[in-house]
Formats: C-alpha cells, structure tokens, sequence
C-alpha cells in the first residue's frame, strides 16, 4: 500500500461515523451530568465554615413548620456574640442554600434558643440575624429567659422594641417549650424542645461531608472522561506500528486508571446511599434525608450513563486504533512478500534453460529444484498473509476492499512464479530426458565401435568363431536404443517444445554417428557372413596367460581381490581388412593390475605404428581409468562417510570422529561431484576426437583447484587417520566393503589421480606431433604440471608460522625451495655483524607475486611419518623493492637479491644451476611485468607521459625499484664501457621503475641527468638486443591486438617467424592460434624477450645468450 492509500484509509478510519456519534453520546451524558451537578451542588462548601457549624452555632434539624418551612435551630451559645459577621453570613447562606437548591423559594424558621441568656444577647442576635440572613425568613421563635427578672427584662425590652424588629421579620416571643408546641408539631421538634425528631449533629456532618466529597469526585470522573474522549478523537494516527502500540498502550493504560477511579466513586456512591436508606427508614419525616438519596442516586444513574457512553466511544476508537495498526502491519507484510516473489521472479527469469549437456542440465535442474524449494517456502508464506487478509475482512476491517486488492495481487504473484517454475522444470526435464536419450545413443555407438574394434580376428577365422561374433553382433542390435530406430523427424517431433540449435546439432551428430556405425556393423556382418559361410584356416594364436574372471563393477568394488593378471591378444587394427596374413596386426598386452587399481595397457607393434589407434587406445585407458576411480571415489563416500550417520554403527563410532569428519575425508564429495558428474561426461565425449582433450582439461583447469584443498587437508587427515586407524568401525565399513586395503588407502587415490593425470597427457602428446589439438594438449599437461606444483607448494606454504600478516594478500605461490644464504648490510655496525659470519645460513624461500618470504625449516620431532616439517618465518622482501644480480664470482650456483636500492644484500646459494635458472626466470619474469605495468600506465596518459623526462626533485626521491643486474666477472670478461650519462659507471646493472605511476629511480641510479628518458631503451639496452632469425619461439608475454587485421599472441603460444620485410616488420604465424599477420620487431622483442628457440639447433649461441641476457632488462 503506498502513502496515498494508507492517508485514505487513515482518513476513512478518523472519520468513521459510528466512532463519532459516540463521541456525540459520550458528550451529551457529561453535559447531563455537568447539569445535575451544578443543581445539586452548593456554591459554599461544608469545609469553609466547618468549623462553625461543628460549634452547633446553627443546625439543620430536619424538621418542618407549617406551608414545609424548613426549621434553623440556633442553640444556646455563650459565644455567639463572638462569631465575625461575614462567617455567620457564610453559615446563613449554607444553611439556607441546602433546602432552596432542592426546593427554590422555601420559607424559613429560625428558632432562637435563649432560655438561658439576656435581653441584650437576644437583642443582639435578632439584630444579626435580620443582618445577615439570605433566605425568605417566615417566622422567628424566641424562647426567653427562664429567670424572673430576665424573664421581665425581656418582656419590657421587647414590648418597646418590638415595632423595630416586627418591620424587618416577624419575630415571637415563646415563654416556655409549650409555647413552641402552638407553631410547630412536635414530631418535626428534636427532643430537646420536646419533641420527638431524632437528630445527630456529628451524624449529620459526615453525611454532608459524603455528600459534598461523591459530588465533587464525580465531578471531576465527569470531567476526566470528557478530557480523555476529547484527546481520543482528536488524536492523529502515527504511520508508524511501533507509535501506534505505543499510543494504544497509553490509551489503554489511561482507560484503565478511569475506570478505576469510576469504580471507586461508584463504590462510595452506593454505600452513601446505604447510609442514607438506613437513615431514612428510622423516620419517615426526615424529607431531607430522601431528597439528599434522590440526589445521590441520579448522580450514580448519570455516571453510569455517562461511563457507558465512554466505554463505547472507547471501544470504538481502540478497534479503529486496532483495526490501523493491523492494516500497517498487513502492508508490511505484503510489501515484504511482494519483495521475496519480485526476486524469486527475477531469479526465475535469470535461471537458463539454454543447455546442451547432461551435466548442464542437472545443474539446471539442480538449481531450478533450490529455486522451487525456495519459492514454495516463500508462497507458503504468502498462503498465510493472504489467509490472514481474509480473516481481517472476516472481521469487518474498515479497509477490507485495499486488503482483498493485496490478497489478490499476492495470488496473482504466486500463481505466475508456479506456472513459470513448472514451465521451465517441465522444459528442462524433457531436455533432460533427450539428453539421456541421446547419451543412450551415443554410448551404445560407442560401444558398438569398440565391440568391432575388439573381435578377435584369430576367433572370427573360424566358422564357429565367425557365427559366434555375428551372433554377438546380433544380440547387441537388439539393444539398440528405441530413439535410434524411431529416426530423427520423430524424434525432433517429440521433442518439439524442447529443441533448440545446439540440441539441433548435437542430435544430428548423433544419426550421422548412428549412421557410420551402423554402416561399419553391415559392413563387418558382411565379412562375417562370408567366412561363415566357408571354411577358413585359422592363423596361428598367442597363447594367453591365465585369466581371471573380470571384476565387479560395482560401486563398491575392492581394488584387492587378487594379484595382478597380464595376458595378450592379437586384433586387426580398425580400418583394415581382417586377414590371417594382413603384417598390420597389433599385439596388445593387457596388465590388470589391481594394486594400483586400474588397467594399465601397453602396446607392441608387430606392423607399422598407427598413433590415432594409440591415440584412441590411450584415450580409453584414461576414461576407463577415470570411471574406475569415480567408483573408488563413490565407495569411500558411501561405505565409509556415509555410514557415519547409520544408527546401527554409531555404538562403533567415537563421538569426536562423527564431528570430525571433514577433516577425514576432506573435499572428497565435491571431488566426486566433479568427476562423475563433469569430467567423465567431458572425457567420454572425447573418446572419438582424442585430440579435444586437452581443451577439456583446459576448460576444466579452475575445477582441479579444489585438489589443492584436498591436498592441504591431507596431514590433518593423516593425523586423524593414525588416530583411530584401530577404531572398529572402520574394519566394519572394510568387511563389509570387503576391501584388502584400509581407509588410508583410499585417500590417497586423489593424490595418485592428479599425478596419473600427467603420464596419460604426455602419452597423448607423444603420439599427437603437430596435429590439431596439439597446443590445447601442451597447455593442459603444462597445466596439470603446473597444479602438482602449486599442490606441493601450497603443502609447503601451510607450514610457516610467524608471519603477522595475511599470507594471501601476497598473491599466489609460485616457488618454494630452500637455499644456503650470506647476508650483508649498507650500514656499518650490521654489515660487520653479517660479514663475520663465514657459515651461510640455511633458508627456505616462498616465493609469492607480491612479495618473497625468507623461512628458517625446522622438523617437528617425531617418529617415522610423524615427521612433518614447519617454516619459521624470518624476512619478507616485497617484489617493488627487489633487484637480482644473476652471476656472482666464484660460483656459478650463486645469484644475488639486494633490496632497498642494495640496504640489503642476499647472497643465495642455489642447489644446482638448474634450480638457480628457474628461479632467476620467475624472478625475471615478476620484475618484467612490474616495468611493463610502469610503461603500460605512462603510455596511457598520452603522447607527453611517452617522452616525460626525470626532474630532480624526482630523481632526489628514495623510491624503491625492481632491479636486475647481471656480473659476467666470472668469465674474465670486464664489463662493458660505463655510459657518458651515468656517473656511477655501472652499465651492467640494468634498473626501471617499478608498479608505481612516478619515474622516480632506485638508489644506485639516484643522480641520472634529468634530461635521460625513463621509458626509451638506454644504449645498453640497444647492445643487447635480440637478433632476430626465422624459427620457432615460444611468447614469453602477451601482445594484444591493435588492429581489426593483427594476430593476437598470449604468453605460452608458439609462434613462428618466417621472413622480414623492407619496413622491418616480421611476418609471424600463430601456431596456437592459426593465426598470421606482421608485427614490428620492437614488439617481437618484448615478445620473445625471455624465450629461447624451441627447435634451434643454436640454443648455446651467442645469439641466444642475448636473448637470455634480454629478460634482465
């Protein structure tokens, strides 16, 4: 739901009629209220003159006179003279104002108790009181003194004063108690007049201090709840879930606290008016006790009302507030799942189904079951959102039309994420299906050709040998597959919806397959059919060797069921006619050999050599070498691994071995999935083209990785292995297995696989010279090489320890050896140190892209294999401040590395000439791409970076370079004249600038002129060049193309260079590539600068020395 919609269903929410019209109610019930109480309600409270009334300065009895004139008694009061005229004022007008609220314009008598006082007391209050009191006073009785001469007093005084008094009230003068009797019955008289009214001064007090406390208390629960229903529907609605809960929360809290204090005053109220019915029941002449439970009671009735009409307008407004923040919630919800399914969606769309293989397909499938796996969990969800939307319209929400919108458009998102899933779970399985079909096929072509390829001639010579092979023919037409015979219309009309060109092709490849062999079957039926048919002398047999019967081919197979076996076979070689005296008959020599687990095959010629038949033989020793090992692979997983998780063999298991599994067995399961699903198929599909092998293994060169993995793992799997190599679990899983060799054994199969890989690629090689695909089968024995090389490295690379760093951020690993070293430094007090020391010092080297490690190896004490070697870390020498001198005097096995412009110089001594070679070409090779990367970055900052000349601000700099430099003083040769520009006269030590986009130089270099180019060759340079000859060399780096028409040349192509023309530009051919074009010499010379002439018969020429001395530019 977007802001505009969830304004309107706010706004719709606010405005909702019902919640207004009990706000409307809820209104009315206080305005009721409000009215009741300000009837009821006596402007001056009991507290103001409470304590004049509790003196009994004046009461009210109760009692009534005649026409219901409401009685004040004053009593005798010795103090009344004292009282200020404003507070009996205040206590006339509380007195009076109880009865004229409840009844307005009542009359009023006062009795005035002065049996016991003077003519001037009664003089006196009869003045204050036509002073000061408010009502309409009717009647004023006067009990005079007792005494005789008060008595007498009194009658004189009031006889002459009476006129003044009668004009301002009506005033009568009573002698005794009896007299009062003649005014007022005597029932509506408290006994001490005489009369029979029961009254309670300090009753009466409490009752009124109730009365007044319950009036004013619901007064203010009338005015709270009025307050609150006025914030609540003048609330705004946050757009937030988290401040909606919030308010309710305050809401419902504040609720909460008023209906408490509603119940409190309701309690009050309803014991007052307990009170007040026990009070009234006594007597039934206390009027004013009836008229204060009338009060009372329609003061309950009116809060209940009112409390009613809050309660519903709270209700309301709490479902709106509910009903809202469920609505937010909702279209969070919705906006979450819609997320989800947009991404599976686009998931969906960016999963291919353009496949073309077995394993490409699975794959598909692999990853399109994730993505419906996924998908279900996520519409699962969306099922409960949407069950919920229905609920909540269930429930009457007021935006159930906007929670339908959402539901439907969640079901519209499922519904087109399902049928597309389906869609293309439906394709990709029919494609599957094909791909099976065609594989059937192409197999069963396979092994028809092979079938032919393997009839024994010396068997088929005979009659009965030639019926039995044409009845072995026969027998395996039968089981041709059905989509063969269907023909290809038929079958591209099942497939219809599926085909696509590449299915096309492959499916056309297939008849045309189908139909060479079917052709060659005929042919050899033919053939057959005659010899049967006549009566042939058989030729003269080798005689075999015992043969065993073959083994199982069960996943679970033993490599150790009996010794090897070897036994030979003559056939005729495929294309020739079979004939007893044909001179091209190959005798083929077949070792199983289950110690190693394969079949191992050698060929001796008794006729000319064929290399596509050895080809061919190679290539199906190594695809039946690799479904052997798959197998291997496949009984370790599942006789071994897997049983780790059987119920049944967990008392056999320690518990720590179960968590530790990984580390036994490695990455075996992802080498398994590989092979038997990738590399097999590839290697299968190759069988007929031999010389495509190597681009498969090419192809698959990142995959092989995952051995590196596997290999560094292998000591920690040792390790356990040696462990618990006792444990009874493992001789379980062998019994069972019934395997000769332990678990170890299989283990190692991974290891032996990747060095077989190599012996299988140079077999290949040897019979492949100069054929297509030979370069792709170099590139993948040079890769395969160079794995073994990076596996033993990286086994040595696991071991150091002490380096603080990440040992991956220095690159990769390229070399690793250990070497006698002597060490020197440009400082004093550390050369003389250093020099002293005569013995060299013994380091292990790691050489990495970015940096070179020195490692002092130190072996961990042990017994037999536990010996493992470790690598104590000692320097690290980074490759941007590095510099070599290939040749010092008196040995040609030693070389120096100095580093930080010679801070620091290393004299290594290598084991051989050979190894000093190869590490001085990497070095090479590392120092020339960082000058190259240096010249590369100043080209691309245009014609002014290409003649940019050394300032001396930058020459002054103390920038550290890669160097190289080499010392031909061993020979007795001097070195070549010191150039005019150099005046530290060292022609021989060749320097560029390293990775960095500066031409600042190293420190041997330091005072150059400014006017020398850093980038132009130097006249040195010029003397060292390459000459260059026609032949074949192989490119040391790569050259791409500058032009639609050039050749492009990668590091590791063959290339050769056939004539120069008049612009001194050579024509160059591409064997890797088939490629041919003219390049500039000056690009031959970065070309072939660390190269030597593959097939020169000149390789120890001068000519070729320069080509050497060219890597060290």
């Amino acid at each position: 739901m977007g802001p505009a919609s969830l304004q309107e269903e706010r706004d719709l929410g606010k405005e909702s009629e019902e919640e207004m019209e009990s706000y409307r109610c809820l209104l009315r019930a206080g305005s009721q209220l409000e009215s009741t109480l300000q009837q009821v309600t006596v402007p001056v409270s009991l507290k103001e003159v409470g304590g004049y009334i509790e003196k009994q300065v004046a009461y009210l009895s109760g009692g009534r006179g005649e026409d219901s004139s409401v009685i004040i008694t004053l009593p005798e009061c010795s103090a009344f003279s004292d009282i200020p005229e404003d507070a009996l004022a205040k206590v006339f007008t509380y007195l009076t104002l109880i009865p004229r609220t409840r009844q307005p314009g009542v009359k009023f008598i006062i009795i005035l108790d002065r049996r016991l006082d003077t003519w001037a007391s009664i003089k006196a209050a009869l003045a204050r009181i036509a002073a000061s009191f408010p009502g309409n006073l009717h009647l004023v009785l006067v009990l005079r003194p007792t005494s005789f001469f008060h008595r007498t007093v009194t009658d004189i005084g009031f006889r002459f004063s009476q006129d003044d008094f009668m004009l301002k009230m009506p005033v009568v003068m009573l002698s005794s108690v009896t007299d009062l009797l003649r005014y007022i019955d005597e029932n509506q008289l408290t006994s001490e007049f005489g009369g029979t009214l029961d009254y309670c001064h300090s009753d009466w007090i409490v009752l009124r201090t109730a009365i007044e406390s319950f009036a004013v208390t619901v007064k203010d629960i009338a005015q709270m709840l009025q307050g609150f229903g006025t914030e609540l529907a003048e609330a705004e609605l946050p757009d937030e879930g988290k401040a909606i809960e919030q308010l309710l929360e305050t809401h419902t809290e504040k609720y909460k606290k008023l209906k408490d204090a509603i119940r409190s005053v309701s309690k009050e109220g309803r014991h007052l008016l307990s009170n007040l019915e026990i009070s009234g029941k006594d007597d039934d002449s206390q009027w004013d006790v009836k008229l204060d439970w009338e009060t009372v009671q329609r003061l309950l009735a009116q809060l209940r009302d009112m409390e009613l009409a809050f309660d519903g307008f709270f209700e309301k407004h709490h479902l709106k507030l509910h009903q809202y923040l469920q609505l937010l919630r909702y279209e969070q919800s919705f906006q979450e799942m819609e997320l989800c399914l947009e991404h599976l969606m686009h998931q969906e769309r960016e999963l291919s189904i353009n496949v073309s293989t077995v394993a490409q397909t699975e794959h598909a499938l692999k990853m399109l079951d994730s993505l419906e796996s996924n998908a279900q969990e996520v519409m699962s969800r969306a099922q409960i959102i949407i069950l919920h939307g229905h609920q909540l319209s269930a429930a009457h929400h007021y935006a159930m039309a906007l929670i339908m919108q959402r539901c439907n458009e969640l079901r519209h998102h499922c519904d087109t994420l399902s049928a597309a899933l389906k869609s293309k779970h439906s394709f990709l399985m029919q494609t599957h299906q094909l791909l099976l079909c065609l594989g059937q096929a192409q197999t069963w072509c396979d092994d028809g050709a092979y079938m032919l390829a393997n009839q024994l001639v010396d068997k088929s010579q005979s009659k009965e040998g030639a019926q039995t092979s044409l009845r072995d023919i026969e027998k395996f037409l039968e089981g041709a597959p059905s989509m063969l015979s269907s023909g290809h219309d038929v079958l591209a009309m099942e497939y219809e919806a599926v085909i696509t060109p590449q299915l096309q092709t492959q499916i056309g490849k297939v008849f045309e397959k189908h139909a060479t062999v079917q052709q060659m079957i005929q042919n050899r039926q033919a053939c057959l059919r005659k010899l049967a048919d006549k009566q042939v002398r058989p030729i003269q047999l080798v005689a075999p060797r015992p043969e065993n019967q073959p083994r199982s081919k069960s996943p679970l197979f033993s490599p150790k069921h009996g010794d090897g076996l070897k036994f030979t076979f003559d056939i005729s070689l495929p294309g020739k006619k079979s004939s007893r005296k044909s001179p091209n008959t190959r005798k083929i020599e077949v070792i199983h050999d289950y110690q190693e687990s394969r079949s191992c095959v050698s060929y001796s010629l008794d006729g000319d050599d064929s290399p596509d038949v050895l080809k061919r033989h190679v290539m199906r020793e190594l695809i039946e070498t690799e479904r052997v090992y798959v197998e291997e692979l496949l009984s370790v997983l599942l006789g071994y691994r897997a049983e780790m998780d059987d119920p049944a063999l967990s008392g056999l298991l320690p518990p720590i071995l179960r968590s530790k599994r990984d580390i036994l067995f490695g990455n075996m399961p992802e080498i398994y999935n590989f092979h038997s699903r990738v590399f097999l198929q590839d290697l299968e599909g190759c069988l007929e083209a031999p010389e495509t092998v190597g681009a498969c293994f090419l192809q698959r060169k990142e995959s092989f990785q995952m051995y590196e993995m596997y290999c560094q793992n292998k000591p920690r799997s040792e390790a356990l292995w040696r462990q618990f190599s006792d444990c009874a679990f493992f001789q379980e899983c062998q019994k069972k297995l019934e395997h000769k060799l332990g678990l170890d054994s299989y283990l190692l199969k991974p290891v032996q696989r990747l060095t077989k890989y190599q012996l299988l690629l140079k077999e290949l090689l040897k019979y492949s010279p100069d054929c297509e695909g030979t370069s792709e089968l170099q590139g993948a024995l040079t890769a395969m090489l160079d794995l073994l090389k990076s596996v033993n490295d990286s086994m040595h690379q696991i071991s150091i320890t002490g380096y603080e760093g990440e040992i991956c951020e220095l690159g990769r690993v390229l070399m690793q050896g250990s070497f006698s070293v002597w060490i020197s430094h440009k400082r004093g007090p550390t050369r003389m140190k250093e020099l002293a020391r005569f013995k060299p010092m013994q380091r292990h080297f790691f050489l990495y892209e970015r940096a070179l490690l020195l490692c002092k190896r130190r072996e961990d004490h042990g017994e037999g294999s536990d010996k493992t070697p470790s690598y104590s870390f000692k320097h690290c020498l980074k490759m941007t401040a590095v510099g070599i001198t290939e040749n010092v005097k008196g040995d040609v096995k030693k070389f120096e590395i100095w580093y930080s412009g010679r801070e620091e110089v290393y004299v290594v001594q290598a084991p051989s000439v050979e190894v000093k070679m190869a590490w001085l070409n990497e070095l090479r090779r590392i120092l020339t791409n960082q000058q190259k990367l240096l010249r590369d970055e100043a080209y691309q900052h245009g014609p002014v970076a290409e003649h940019m000349q050394l300032s001396p601000s930058l020459t002054e700099s103390k920038q550290q370079r890669a160097s190289v430099s080499s010392e031909d003083t061993e020979s007795g040769r001097s070195s070549p004249e010191p150039q005019p520009h150099s005046p530290k006269h060292q022609p021989n030590r060749r320097s560029w600038p390293g990775a960095h986009h500066s031409v600042d130089i190293c420190e041997g270099l330091e005072e150059w002129s400014g006017d020398q180019d850093a980038f132009l060759p130097s006249e040195m340079e010029e003397r060292i060049k390459v000459k260059l000859s026609p032949g074949k060399y192989r490119a040391m780096a790569d050259c791409p193309q500058n032009g639609p028409s050039n050749i492009i040349i990668k590091r590791g192509d063959v290339i050769h260079l056939q004539c120069e023309d008049n612009r001194g530009r050579w024509l160059v051919k591409n064997l890797s590539l088939q490629q041919e074009d003219f390049i500039a010499a000056a690009s031959l010379q970065l070309i072939i600068g660390n190269s030597s002439r593959e097939p020169s018969p000149r390789l120890g020429d001068p000519g070729n020395l320069k080509v050497r001395k060219l890597s060290s530019p």
